[in-house]
């Protein structure tokens, strides 16, 4: 059962909200423009605000649903987090859209949000402030990742090997972005 519900969640995952609904709107594939990633904060760049809501709303559901699912299924926590996990890859790599995808935030929020609400929270809190001084959504993620192992590791030790792969992976996404913040030439809104 557990293979099955990772592959559903990969496949899942692989739904790229971004690149679907600028298909629907007529507007260009989000990968050839702006930061040239397909989500959120590239859809608010070239698609505005409605948009950018709907894709953060689906891509956060992307990672979400999976856990609830293997919850409802009977899985233990560590398994809902590997299962989410792999909502959260299919987000980054999706099948359906040549590997190509997002840099998994919102996925791996929904993710967190279906685990443990109280990390999810810390997470959007973080990632709120960090954005709100900075204006900088990549900085914003990369603090607000970290953040909930401490309370995670605490609270849910299960999760913590899942939720520190998911943190390299998002860091890892994010590389060119820290290089562009090391230099001083990240994009601001």
């Amino acid at each position: 059962m557990f293979w099955l519900l990772a592959l559903l969640a990969y496949l899942l995952g692989s739904l790229s909200f971004a690149i679907v609904l600028s298909h629907l709107t007529g507007r260009p594939d989000p990968r050839l423009g702006g930061s040239g990633n397909a989500g959120a904060t590239n859809m608010l760049r070239l698609a505005g605000k409605k948009l950018a809501i709907l894709t953060l709303l689906g891509d956060l559901c992307k990672g979400l649903l999976p856990v609830l699912i293997s919850r409802w299924a009977g899985a233990g926590l560590q398994d809902q987090a590997w299962i989410g996990l792999c909502a959260v890859v299919g987000h980054l790599y999706p099948l359906y859209f040549h590997f190509k995808g997002g840099k998994g935030v919102a996925t791996a929020a929904g993710m967190l949000l279906a685990l443990y609400p109280p990390a999810a929270l810390l997470a959007v809190l973080a990632w709120l402030l960090t954005f709100y001084l900075t204006r900088t959504s990549s900085l914003a993620a990369l603090i607000a990742m970290p953040l909930t192992l401490p309370l995670l590791a605490w609270r849910e030790p299960q999760a913590l090997l899942p939720i520190c792969v998911l943190t390299a992976l998002i860091v890892w996404r994010h590389r060119s972005n820290l290089r562009d913040l090391l230099a001083g030439r990240e994009r601001h809104f």
